[in-house]
């Protein structure tokens, strides 16, 4: 039932586990919207107030502020229904990045309405490691490059970040092997959010087939 807040899906899971990556290509399917944080983060204006802010966190390997964080992604959000790239509440939102802690659950349970958590694990840190840093030198992500920094952002997402896994309830969170092949990873997920996805357009009043 639609009480006004957006569907949302989180991929969670510690860094380079590939929640961009699912996240990209399931916001390539009718009825899914990807909306990235870190996205949201890299397409200010580095020479913004917020943009310079955000860097100056990011590029330390820590959190932005929760406030800031939720602000940027809250008027991003806005941005995307006000010119009809978004349509809630047909389309399921595709979250990564967000809410990033037990702080933003709160901040955001007013706005978005989580129905299930694909979290994709991968146990091996080096294995993790080696996946930024390649990242980084395809994707030109300076922020990406330097080790000491990815170390310090799986130090940030073991403390502040993992404890939103044991926020919701254990029946809507999915665990996929994250070191699969992306196209089995995808096949995992989307076996999940089939399910879901029917289920929620057939609680809407009028189904939009």
């Amino acid at each position: 039932m639609f009480d006004g807040r957006h569907p949302a899906i989180l991929l969670f899971g510690a860094p380079g586990v590939g929640k961009g990556t699912q996240g990209t290509i399931l916001g390539q399917i009718p009825g899914f919207y990807h909306l990235s944080c870190g996205d949201v983060f890299r397409s200010l204006n580095i020479n913004s107030p917020e943009g310079r802010e955000i860097y100056e966190f990011s590029s330390r390997g820590q959190l932005v502020p929760d406030e800031l964080t939720v602000k940027i992604w809250k008027k991003s959000l806005m941005g995307h229904i006000a010119i009809s790239r978004y349509k809630p509440p047909d389309e399921l939102l595709i979250l990564d990045g967000i809410p990033r802690n037990p702080a933003q659950i709160e901040m955001l349970k007013d706005t978005i309405n989580v129905l299930h958590i694909i979290h994709l694990v991968c146990a091996d840190l080096d294995k993790m490691i080696d996946r930024i840093k390649r990242r980084a030198i395809r994707d030109n992500r300076a922020d990406d490059a330097n080790e000491e920094v990815i170390r310090t952002r799986f130090e940030v997402y073991l403390r502040e970040s993992e404890p939103v896994i044991n926020a919701y309830p254990a029946e809507i969170i999915s665990q996929i092997d994250a070191m699969a092949s992306p196209p089995e990873v995808l096949v995992g997920v989307l076996q999940k959010l089939i399910p879901v996805r029917n289920a929620w357009l057939q609680s809407l009043p009028n189904e939009p087939f």
